[in-house]
């Protein structure tokens, strides 16, 4: 069965991007420090830990992430990876160079957005992106796994993960943790 899951890099105090986020600095001022594991580790040892959770990134059936996300890396000129669907979410209107992108579907509700990426996924799962998309599944009940990656670096501003998410208790249960060079995989299920 197809889960829908977060893949996060998130900072030690909570941040997954840094401070002046823009759609030309889409990861903010020094933002680019959680993602240097992807860069350099998971090539330099391909059987690590690093390599072994990009390579489960890159095994999902289909995308879910938001406008802030797709935005900033050019929606990804149509295609996440290996030609899976790409579901956005999104309440603004879209320029229409994006209806020529087949694997695009611009959507403005999470829980349409996470049952269509689940039905175009099969038995994979779902890569869900994005802070704004990941408050939203999470609020909405559709938000099965979060894969963090904490790397131990401290942003000190920036965009929080489920930032703005409201003071409803949500409960996690930890059900892998995997040591990376210079970052902590964490992965929980959400039981509530």
């Amino acid at each position: 069965m197809s889960k829908s899951v977060l893949y996060m890099s998130v900072s030690l105090d909570g941040f997954v991007c840094g401070p002046n986020e823009t759609p030309d600095n889409g990861l903010g001022d020094n933002g680019g420090r959680l993602h240097w594991w992807i860069r350099e580790e998971a090539e330099a040892d391909p059987e690590g830990a690093n390599a072994r959770i990009m390579e489960e990134a890159m095994a999902t059936g289909a995308v879910v992430a938001g406008r802030g996300t797709v935005e900033p890396a050019g929606w990804w000129k149509g295609d996440h990876h290996d030609g899976v669907p790409v579901f956005i979410l999104t309440r603004t209107r879209t320029s229409a160079d994006v209806e020529q992108w087949p694997l695009i579907t611009v959507l403005d509700d999470v829980t349409e957005a996470i049952t269509r990426a689940k039905e175009a996924a099969g038995d994979r799962d779902v890569l869900v992106h994005g802070v704004g998309v990941a408050a939203a599944a999470l609020s909405a009940g559709v938000l099965d796994e979060v894969q963090l990656h904490l790397v131990p670096t401290i942003l000190g501003e920036g965009r929080r993960l489920f930032e703005g998410i409201g003071a409803e208790p949500h409960e996690f249960e930890l059900i892998r943790s995997l040591e990376g060079a210079g970052v902590t995989h964490l992965r929980y299920r959400v039981v509530g």
